[in-house]
């Protein structure tokens, strides 16, 4: 790969979902401010620097270092004003760093589809929710910790599902996984007296069952997950307004 390749984006499609949804929330509910633009333009950054990073220590080729210095620096710059007048945002980057160990650990070994990779990601994705949410409101509050819940169970959701419809597909023990996932998750939400938001989990479960063991192209799957995501992130944004 040449270094002056235009532009180094990552491939993991998904991950687009995980990376707005749970920021977009996350501002919704705390209240956009004009510092939510360098804030996701350096959380965008940042997400793209994490690729070729993870890339050179997969495949051990520093020719994708470049990317992940000009796309650093990128980070860098628009964290830095959100970050003045809200110098607590270090706090969440902090409580990322963890589960970006994991996710170098994982690269290493040349096992990303890990599940525990796989969680390990969504959490720091989820930790955006947080931020974002810190942004506008200044403040860390249960409603933060509700937001970032319902994000990290939807994606876990997903995770479950596309691995039982590609890589997993032959797998019983996923099948179970992904089912029972979903449905403790649906008695789990109603148990833990959240009803009304067991509504934007309808289509994942209702994918997780009727869908499996179907063969479909991974684009059909893709579109159908994205579909999905869009459902997730208006649903949330109707039963918060509520």
């Amino acid at each position: 790969m040449s270094s002056t390749k235009k532009w180094l984006i990552p491939k993991q499609h998904g991950a687009w979902a995980m990376l707005t949804i749970p920021f977009f929330l996350g501002a919704y509910a705390g209240g956009f401010t004009w510092l939510h633009i360098p804030l996701f333009i350096g959380w965008l950054a940042l997400y793209l620097a994490t690729y070729p990073l993870l890339t050179a220590i997969k495949l051990k080729r520093k020719e994708y270092l470049p990317w992940f210095y000009r796309y650093s620096v990128v980070a860098v710059l628009m964290f830095v004003i959100p970050i003045y007048y809200q110098v607590k945002l270090l706090y969440f980057g902090i409580a990322m760093v963890p589960f970006f160990i994991i996710n170098i650990y994982y690269a290493r070994k040349k096992k990303e589809r890990d599940f525990v990779n796989d969680v390990a990601a969504i959490t720091s994705f989820c930790i955006g929710c947080l931020a974002s949410f810190y942004m506008g409101n200044s403040q860390f509050t249960m409603t933060a910790l509700e937001l970032f819940m319902f994000c990290f169970l939807f994606f876990i959701g997903s995770t479950f599902y596309v691995k039982t419809m590609i890589r997993e597909k032959n797998n019983p023990v996923y099948k179970w996984l992904s089912w029972g996932y979903h449905l403790l998750l649906i008695f789990g939400l109603i148990y833990a007296h959240y009803p009304l938001f067991v509504l934007a989990y309808i289509p994942s479960v209702i994918r997780a069952f009727y869908l499996y063991g179907k063969s479909l192209p991974i684009k059909k799957i893709g579109l159908s997950e994205f579909a999905n995501a869009i459902y997730f992130f208006a649903a949330m944004l109707l039963l918060f307004h509520v």
